[in-house]
C-alpha cells in the first residue's frame, strides 16, 4: 500500500517515512495536529525528491490553501494559521480535520504532477 502522507505518527515513524520517500523519489509529507487549534499543521519536503515545485504547482496548491483558508475562517472558532509555500518546502497551518485527507492527497497529486527537475 502506497503512502501519500503520514499524519499524527510517532518521531521515529515520520524518519521511515522520510527514508521512504527518499528511495521512492517522492514528496514528504506530514500533518500532526496542533495544540492551539485542534487542527492540523502539515508540511511537505521535497528535498526527497529530485525535482521541485513549479511554478504552476505553486499556484495550484495556493488556491488549495486559500479554499481551506476561507472554509476555516468561515467556522468562526479560529484564524486560519498562515502558510507558505516554495518549491522545495512549504508548511500550511490551519488544516480542518475534516480535509487532512482530502488537502495532503491534493499536494501530493499537484507535486507529483507539476513539478520539474532539479539543476545538476
Amino acid at each position: 500500500m502506497h503512502i501519500k502522507y503520514l499524519g499524527d505518527s510517532k518521531m521515529f515513524e515520520y524518519d521511515k517515512h522520510y527514508r521512504e520517500c527518499q528511495q521512492s523519489n517522492e514528496p514528504f509529507i506530514r500533518a500532526k495536529i496542533s495544540p492551539v487549534h485542534k487542527n492540523y499543521f502539515v508540511q511537505i519536503d521535497l528535498m526527497t525528491c529530485d525535482f521541485k515545485l513549479s511554478k504552476q504547482g505553486q499556484a495550484q496548491i495556493k488556491k488549495l490553501v486559500k479554499n481551506e483558508e476561507n472554509y476555516v475562517n468561515s467556522k468562526s472558532l479560529y484564524d486560519f494559521g498562515g502558510f507558505s509555500i516554495t518549491d522545495e518546502l512549504s508548511w500550511f497551518d490551519g488544516i480542518s480535520s475534516e480535509h487532512l485527507d482530502d488537502f495532503c492527497n491534493s499536494l501530493y497529486d499537484f507535486t507529483m504532477r507539476l513539478h520539474q527537475s532539479k539543476p545538476n
